[in-house]
């Protein structure tokens, strides 16, 4: 009895301290200018976005503080901040985006991120329920996924045993569908721009959702590329054209995609810049797409699969998702397959065409002096945001 009142004491104090300390919310955001993403929402005082199409709930931030017991649930961190897990009042289990004041991602993504995403609907996007704008507070709401990311599975020794092929297999098709919807067959045509397996969530039957739009740029009907001087994303999973010379297309996610292919059926993280003498090539390149290079030509292929994965009789189709990974990373966007191309492989046994050098890839017979700048070819496992002088 005295444990209830002291309980129901403590969370009238903490209601008051968070309401002393509440800033009003933000009656409007100021219009930014369009630049590659469009026009921002302008958010009023009834909670919804009046303009482009937004139409996502505007939550109260003590809402969200009560639902997340005070942020002190939290499910993991990334280069945005942090994700905690949260109940609403009517019981439904949330993820909050909590955007930190160090993140690369400020207003600007937290509203493309909303603009986008409200719009769309597919079994294979993350569904976002709301937003809240506190001060300096930014926060998204999304639908609870059981299994957080896809890398805390594939990339843990002891997690990845539950990926075995068959769920692994899923995983690939229904990242394929999300991407082809966000392509072709949505109401804007999108480019992800940050595909990789932490920007994959896994609900409890191991179903994939594409998450984290902040990043996505929407194209007009009419335009099939784009040439861009802001540069965002991570190292190793950019297309080359884009990386070095702001080319964007829909062939970029391709490429993204295949280096996340080839990490699903090697359950090895792409994380390293190789420099390799023996094999004759001068260049900066992600250590696994010269792997699987080598061993493709050298018709080793099987070797690149994850030994987890062996005892597995699907062996030929996990060395197809290899061929189709090499065909997704080649150097030219044009030489990449589409995302209704890689779907109709994936559901049939069709003969598949050879790929070509993946990119990164310079030949030299030189031993140093053509060598880049290291400076250029940064690979990390976060976020990265550069902006240059347009």
């Amino acid at each position: 009895m005295h444990f209830c009142i002291a309980r129901f004491i403590w969370k009238h104090i903490q209601k008051q301290i968070v309401q002393r300390r509440r800033i009003p919310l933000v009656q409007s955001i100021k219009e930014t200018q369009s630049g590659e993403s469009g026009v921002y929402s302008t958010v009023s005082d009834n909670g919804s976005a009046q303009e482009a199409g937004i139409s996502s709930p505007f939550f109260d931030f003590y809402t969200i503080a009560e639902a997340t017991n005070n942020f002190s649930h939290k499910l993991g961190e990334g280069g945005f901040g942090s994700v905690y897990k949260g109940k609403l009042p009517s019981g439904q289990e949330v993820a909050i985006k909590r955007l930190s004041e160090k993140s690369g991602q400020g207003l600007k993504e937290f509203q493309n991120e909303v603009q986008v995403i409200s719009r769309l609907q597919h079994r294979n996007l993350v569904q976002l329920l709301g937003c809240c704008i506190h001060g300096e507070e930014k926060l998204l709401l999304y639908e609870f996924m059981a299994n957080k990311s896809l890398d805390t599975f594939l990339f843990d020794p002891k997690k990845a045993r539950e990926l075995d092929w068959e769920k692994r297999y899923k995983i690939i098709q229904g990242i394929c569908r999300g991407l082809l919807y966000l392509h072709q067959d949505s109401r804007l045509r999108i480019i992800h721009r940050d595909l990789k397996a932490s920007n994959i969530l896994l609900d409890e039957d191991f179903n994939p959702k594409i998450s984290d739009f902040g990043m996505a740029h929407i194209f007009p009907d009419h335009q099939n590329q784009a040439l861009t001087s802001r540069i965002v994303g991570t190292y190793g999973y950019m297309a080359p054209e884009y990386a070095f010379h702001g080319e964007l297309s829909e062939k970029s996610d391709v490429f993204s995609f295949g280096v996340l292919l080839l990490e699903i059926v090697r359950g090895k993280k792409n994380t390293s810049i190789n420099y390799d003498q023996s094999l004759n090539f001068l260049g900066h390149a992600p250590m696994q797409l010269i792997q699987a290079w080598t061993l493709w030509n050298e018709d080793r292929s099987a070797e690149l699969i994850d030994p987890l994965l062996h005892h597995s009789d699907s062996i030929k189709e996990m060395m197809r998702c290899i061929h189709m990974g090499l065909l997704c990373v080649q150097e030219l966007p044009t030489d990449r397959p589409t995302m209704s191309s890689i779907l109709t492989m994936l559901s049939s046994d069709s003969a598949l065409p050879a790929p070509k050098n993946p990119a990164f890839f310079l030949e030299s017979s030189n031993s140093g002096e053509d060598n880049l700048a290291d400076a250029c070819y940064s690979i990390n496992g976060v976020t990265c945001t550069n902006i240059d002088a347009r």
